[in-house]
C-alpha cells in the first residue's frame, strides 16, 4: 500500500469574518492595555499577542500526519512523533456540534490511554474536507492490515468525551476575562 500523507491547512480557507474577529480582539486588547498600562506594558502585551498568534499560525500551517508501514507520524508543526501500529488500539471519528455546525476529526487511541487527533483529517464548516470519510477509511485499512484483530480494543466512553472544544473555549474565555478584570481592579 502507498504511504498516505495529510497536511493541516490543505483545504482551509480563512474567511474575512474570522480575520475581522482576530483584528477586533487585538484592537480591543491594545485599547485596554493602552489605557491601563505604561508604554512598556503596551509593548509587552502587543509583542506577546503577535508571538502567540504567530506561533499558532506556524504550528497550524506546518501540521501534518503520515500513515505508513511503521505507523502514524503526527506533527503539529514543532517536531513530531511516530506511533507504531502496536501502540494504536483504536481509530475513530470524533463528532462535535458547535454554533457553525458539525465538526469531525479522526483520532487514534493509544495503549497508554492517550488520544491523538490527526492533523489534516478534519472536517468542519471552516475546514472543508470533501474526501474526509474516504481518507478515514484509507487510514483504517492501513491499521487493519498492520494489526492483529485481538490488538484492536474499542475504548470505553469517558467523561472527557462529553467535553467539547467549544466548552473548553468558553471556560477559558471566562477565566481569562475574570483574570483581566481582577488585574485591572488590583492595579487601579
Amino acid at each position: 500500500m502507498d504511504e498516505l500523507s495529510f497536511r493541516g491547512p490543505g483545504a482551509f480557507r480563512l474567511s474575512w469574518r474570522h480575520f475581522a474577529y482576530a483584528v477586533a480582539a487585538i484592537g480591543a486588547e491594545w485599547l485596554v492595555s493602552y489605557s491601563q498600562l505604561s508604554a512598556a506594558g503596551v509593548y509587552c502585551v502587543l509583542v506577546g499577542s503577535v508571538l502567540c498568534v504567530g506561533l499558532g499560525f506556524f504550528s497550524w500551517y506546518r501540521s501534518r500526519c503520515t500513515v505508513g508501514a511503521e505507523g502514524i507520524f503526527i506533527s503539529w508543526g514543532l517536531g513530531g512523533r511516530t506511533y507504531s501500529w502496536r501502540e494504536i488500539r483504536w481509530i475513530d471519528v470524533r463528532e462535535t456540534e458547535g454554533e457553525q455546525g458539525k465538526a469531525l476529526a479522526v483520532r487514534v487511541f493509544l495503549t497508554n490511554g492517550r488520544r491523538r487527533s490527526l492533523p489534516g483529517l478534519q472536517h468542519n464548516p471552516v475546514y472543508q474536507a470533501p474526501n474526509f470519510y474516504a481518507d478515514y477509511h484509507r487510514v483504517v485499512r492501513w491499521w487493519e492490515r498492520s494489526t492483529e484483530p485481538g490488538a484492536r480494543v474499542r475504548p470505553t466512553a469517558e467523561s472527557r468525551d462529553r467535553v467539547t472544544p467549544w466548552i473548553v473555549g468558553v471556560v477559558l474565555a471566562v477565566l481569562i476575562a475574570v483574570a483581566a478584570v481582577a488585574g485591572v481592579a488590583m492595579r487601579g
